[in-house]
């Protein structure tokens, strides 16, 4: 593979693709990096290391993700690539007319009635069960430890957590919210770099979790405490909704990129828009990266991934249009065809007629392990259940309230999902975990890493390096402030309206561990707009 052994390094970093062949762990903090590895050390898998790994960010990031957040998995194991999906559902008892006679017209960002079934702690159980080596519990001891002992935070983590303490001290001023302002800023303020945090109830959740395999989560204590939280300040979610999550295994869905197997969770992940855009560009040729012919079609490749996935993408058995009707070449072929000289104004097609965490972990014995978890918007919903340090996600934001949408607010439903691990194979062989966090970025980043790596051939690190552009609405583009410029006005003069961000913060933090065929050696990246590390040995 050229990009795997691709030194060359065309963008300002502060890193190099890092090289290991006995265990590695990629993800956005030093610590919970580490956590991952001592755990392969011990004689762990990557699966248990993803764990551990995971339920450190709850801890160590937790401005991106959370106990009370949603999570997915793509695993590696035994020849054979595993899908997870553990999102949430809606409470049984919501529905559009209810939320309206709360007195919303559109579902709220903050407050009860955004939050769904957390999935976290199911997925960490689950992939326990089925594929990991060592106990639950002595994989969360880590996670444990962190909470309940305290960390210093780190520079990036820092500026997130002083900028949520300030929107939410500004906006959210109820009482159902005085529980986060408790946990996260109990000094007043929110902690600064280098000093020390920790929860208590954080660490006692947790301890939970490990000891029950999440039972407690789902239907014991602590799910009494969070149903009664809800009932309290009028919420839908009950025990009940509570006691019947359980994460599911799916089949991963691909599309076949100049040869190369791109795989992703099949909806009601958003996945399928970083797919769609590659088969439309698959019927490109691109002689170079940094031209505007080939950001002009990867922008509007992407458009008329997202005009499709916003209109079509709900859960699975509730799509009126198949996951391969969107993937088809015939379909792929007629979207392609809408793109011109011309930035366009992207609309949905007819199939059917043709602000989260990630990580990536591999072992010596040839495991490998997307995950991805998140609470959405940062801290998520705003609510922290007391005494528990969970943070509850606020993922029914992404419902419609039309109900002739089919992403509409229904009860027991899975919405639209940002969050979606990558992986990577070819000739049926693996060539590994990749993904790039970050809303409605990550489509778009798993387009740009995809042909930064196939395309041009990029090692990991300078894959994630390079800059990236992000597309907002309508024929609205975002790209960093170090994106070429020359570039930036010829895509202007194609009809773009670019603006150029100051701040590289929205436009997604990845890590990438690719395996060497023959020898078995792992390269990994991390992404360089945030605290990222890779852990290896």
């Amino acid at each position: 593979m050229s990009f795997f052994n691709n030194h060359s390094h065309p963008y300002p970093t502060t890193r190099n693709t890092a090289y290991a062949r006995n265990g590695m762990v990629a993800t956005s903090q030093p610590l919970a990096s580490q956590a991952g590895l001592d755990i392969l050390k011990m004689g762990g898998n990557a699966i248990d290391a993803a764990i551990a790994t995971a339920a450190c960010l709850t801890v160590v990031e937790p401005t991106s993700n959370g106990i009370g957040g949603d999570a997915f998995a793509l695993v590696w194991t035994k020849g054979e690539l595993h899908g997870l999906n553990s999102s949430g559902r809606s409470p049984k008892n919501i529905s559009i007319d209810a939320v309206k006679e709360a007195g919303h017209e559109e579902i709220p960002k903050h407050g009860f009635i955004p939050v769904t079934v957390p999935g976290v702690p199911a997925a960490w159980a689950e992939l326990s069960e089925r594929f990991g080596k060592l106990p639950l519990r002595e994989v969360l001891e880590p996670a444990i430890n962190y909470a309940a002992e305290g960390y210093p935070l780190s520079p990036t983590l820092s500026k997130f957590w002083n900028n949520a303490y300030k929107n939410f001290k500004a906006n959210l001023t109820d009482d159902v919210f005085k529980h986060w302002f408790e946990t996260f800023a109990p000094d007043g303020r929110a902690p600064e770099t280098g000093e020390i945090w920790s929860s208590k109830g954080h660490a006692e959740t947790l301890r939970s979790i490990a000891e029950t395999g999440a039972e407690s989560f789902y239907r014991g204590h602590i799910a009494e405490k969070i149903a009664a939280f809800s009932k309290e300040n009028g919420g839908f979610l009950t025990a009940e909704d509570l006691a019947e999550h359980k994460a599911e295994w799916v089949k991963p869905i691909n599309v076949n990129y100049r040869g190369y197997d791109v795989w992703e969770i099949p909806p009601n992940g958003q996945g399928i828009v970083a797919l769609q855009a590659l088969n439309i560009l698959k019927g490109f040729n691109f002689a170079e990266k940094d031209s505007a012919d080939t950001y002009h079609k990867q922008i509007e490749a992407i458009k008329l991934a997202f005009a499709d996935g916003q209109t079509h993408v709900t859960e699975e058995d509730r799509m009126k249009v198949t996951s391969e009707e969107m993937l088809s070449d015939a379909y792929a072929k007629q979207r392609r065809h809408l793109i011109g000289e011309e930035a366009i104004q992207p609309e949905a097609g007819d199939p059917s007629s043709s602000g989260t965490v990630y990580l990536a972990t591999a072992d010596s014995e040839g495991n490998m392990v997307s995950f991805i978890q998140s609470n959405y918007m940062g801290f998520g919903s705003g609510v922290v259940v007391p005494g528990t340090g969970i943070a509850l996600q606020n993922r029914g934001h992404n419902f419609s309230m039309e109900s002739s949408h089919v992403n509409a607010l229904e009860g027991g439903k899975k919405t639209y999902h940002t969050i979606i691990p990558g992986f990577l194979t070819k000739d049926n062989q693996p060539v590994g975990p990749f993904g790039v966090m970050g809303g409605f970025m990550q489509p778009q980043g798993h387009v740009q890493v995809m042909m930064n790596t196939i395309d041009f051939g990029l090692s990991p690190q300078a894959a994630l390096d390079a800059p990236r552009w992000q597309w907002m609405k309508d024929k609205t583009v975002e790209v960093e402030n170090r994106f070429p410029h020359h570039l930036a006005q010829l895509l202007a003069a194609r009809g773009h309206d670019i603006k150029i961000a100051l701040e590289p913060n929205s436009f997604g933090r990845g890590q990438i561990i690719w395996r060497d065929p023959e020898t078995g050696v792992l390269a990994g990246g991390t992404e360089s707009r945030t605290d990222g590390a890779v852990s290896a040995w």
